[in-house]
């Protein structure tokens, strides 16, 4: 095996496991987010918050594994759906959830 395709075919082999998890991630990113969606719009601010911060734990790996503007401006709306969540705001928590939704959509075109 020539030195070269040996150093392309280790790096493809290292940097699928990221890919992988990167695309977990956002999968998980995007369920949570939904769901802190559906649970705002009932008006339940604490599930809503459950959800909302899963939804950053795994937005923030993501954008760990591979930065995305989009998936950045998905956790200001996460963190801002959280904070106005334990504050009991179900409503402005959901437009933040739906925000931030739109952005994790965006994050991965």
């Amino acid at each position: 095996m020539k030195p070269t395709t040996f150093v392309m075919l280790a790096t493809l082999c290292l940097s699928a496991p990221l890919a992988l998890a990167e695309t977990e991630h956002s999968l998980q990113t995007f369920e949570h987010a939904k769901a802190a969606i559906t649970h705002g719009e009932m008006g339940h601010a604490s599930v809503l918050v459950e959800h909302a911060e899963a939804a950053l734990t795994h937005a923030e790996a993501a954008q760990k594994a591979e930065a995305n503007p989009h998936m950045a401006e998905s956790i200001v709306h996460l963190k801002a759906a959280i904070e106005h969540g334990k504050m009991g705001h179900a409503d402005i928590a959901t437009e933040h959830a739906k925000e931030a939704m739109r952005h994790i959509k965006m994050a991965g075109r």
